[in-house]
């Protein structure tokens, strides 16, 4: 819970968030960082719970719709999950439009792409296209980046405004240094190379808004051995630029 926020919320109306409801929604976090279904106790020593407190919270989100329990009685993420992540992407006007766009970046690069936006002060993978590659990154949608170190994380705060980057600054996550925020800016695109797997390596681009705001990044993904960035760059910044049109948006 961002009690930093939930005080000021406070200060300006008179009206806390339900702290219940926010650390039964905390599950939904712990099932969507795990690979496979989870049991009970899997659950409860993630988040430092009883198994009866575990269990009235997993009871809460089944009856709401949010979570299932598979033939083996282990707890998942339902399909409602699906339809309320795609409503994002179209109220954030980065829905199926863009879908082509990824899917012809991935056919004449050959390497697999991602759309990630800023969500609670992290980049997130809410769009991907793989490439048919046996060879290549995963990242599957959901997957939650560094601000420091990963390439979309760089891009995302070398061109926030400032608002988003005084958010950023006071938030507990780590920033890139400000000499490669700026060669980023300089560049329009950002690198980074092992930063979560050893091996691989990623350039992303920025995709803007209205009023020249940063929206999301577009980010291609493949192993050290493939990269060229002659050969990634200006598909990667022309593919960029395609979605910033699509939604109204101006480079900056």
């Amino acid at each position: 819970m961002d009690t930093e926020y939930s005080n000021r919320i406070y200060k300006q109306t008179g009206v806390r968030p339900l702290s219940t409801v926010i650390k039964t929604l905390e599950i939904l976090d712990v099932l969507a960082a795990s690979p496979r279904a989870m049991k009970l106790p899997e659950i409860a020593r993630a988040r430092g719970l009883s198994r009866p407190t575990a269990y009235q919270r997993l009871l809460t989100l089944v009856e709401a719709g949010w979570v299932e329990q598979d033939e083996e009685s282990r707890y998942r993420i339902s399909m409602h999950a699906c339809r309320a992540g795609a409503a994002a992407l179209e109220h954030a006007d980065l829905g199926h439009r863009m879908q082509p766009v990824l899917e012809a970046l991935v056919h004449k690069v050959q390497e697999s792409a991602s759309v990630a936006v800023l969500d609670r002060g992290l980049p997130c993978i809410v769009s991907r296209v793989d490439s048919e590659s046996l060879l290549r990154a995963e990242q599957k949608i959901g997957t939650v980046l560094s601000l420091e170190g990963s390439a979309s994380g760089r891009v995302l705060t070398a061109f926030a405004d400032e608002a988003t980057l005084s958010r950023l600054r006071e938030g507990s996550e780590l920033l890139a240094p400000e000499e490669i925020l700026s060669a980023v800016r300089a560049d329009g695109y950002a690198m980074s190379s092992g930063y979560t797997h050893s091996g691989v390596i990623a350039i992303a681009a920025p995709v803007f808004g209205l009023q020249g705001r940063c929206i999301a990044t577009l980010s291609l993904v493949m192993p050290e051995t493939r990269f060229r960035l002659e050969a990634f760059k200006e598909p990667l910044l022309q593919a960029a630029e395609a979605i910033t049109k699509m939604q109204g948006g101006t480079s900056r």
